[in-house]
């Protein structure tokens, strides 16, 4: 399932952010990539350790947890830290690629299976040409350019690109999740579910049918769930 999820970060949020992108140290993106990755990657990334780097983290961490239709989306078991990366000038786009299947935590510690890709737009549009994040489907190809604050999450299995950014700078954040539902059917049809029962239960009340129907997609997530 590919996803846009709205104003995950306000603009508040995202001018927070741009500051402290603004102010922080920059280190080539190849370092964390894998052998097949870093032979396609270009791009520079936001060097960890710094407060800068840990503040944005808590930034957005934060936001996804204020963020209803993110939980829905994903039904989050681990979350990978975030991470942050530019494009611009010379270092200016990712080839096709497909991301590692099994990532780390913070001091390697513990395996996180990548089952979803996000994206957390940091740029606005207008500042900056190219830079299209380009995610192959069962429907073809699909172009993701984003309003700043705005995410997209698709299924970590996809090939995908960023294409070369030809005037200005994009600004990302990006990072991993292990669902608690690992297929992604199964997670498309829970969230189609629940977005549904949302809307009818706003629009009728809490009638005896939402009820048994809200009782179904939690059996549906208790059968499919591994927490």
């Amino acid at each position: 399932m590919l996803l846009k999820i709205p104003q995950i970060l306000d603009a508040d949020g995202v001018a927070r952010a741009r500051a402290l992108l603004a102010a922080a140290p920059w280190s080539d993106g190849r370092s964390t990539a894998g052998r097949q990755a870093a032979q396609v990657k270009n791009n520079e990334q936001l060097s960890p350790g710094s407060d800068q780097h840990r503040e944005l983290q808590a930034l957005v961490l934060q936001a996804l947890d204020r963020h209803p239709l993110f939980f829905s989306a994903t039904l989050p078991k681990r979350v990978l830290p975030p991470q942050f990366n530019r494009y611009g000038g010379a270092t200016n786009t990712y080839g096709n690629h497909v991301d590692q299947a099994v990532r780390y935590l913070p001091g390697g510690t513990q395996r996180v299976r990548t089952d979803i890709s996000c994206t957390l737009f940091l740029s606005d549009p207008a500042d900056y040409d190219g830079g299209d994040l380009v995610i192959d489907t069962t429907f073809g190809e699909q172009r993701v350019k984003l309003a700043a604050g705005d995410m997209v999450v698709y299924p970590g299995t996809s090939v995908h690109r960023v294409e070369p950014v030809t005037r200005g700078a994009r600004l990302a954040s990006f990072f991993w999740i292990e669902s608690m539902v690992r297929g992604d059917e199964q997670r498309r049809l829970l969230y189609e579910m629940d977005m549904s029962l949302m809307a009818l239960r706003t629009e009728l009340g809490e009638t005896p049918e939402l009820v048994q129907i809200t009782g179904t997609y939690h059996n549906l997530l208790r059968m499919w769930a591994d927490t």
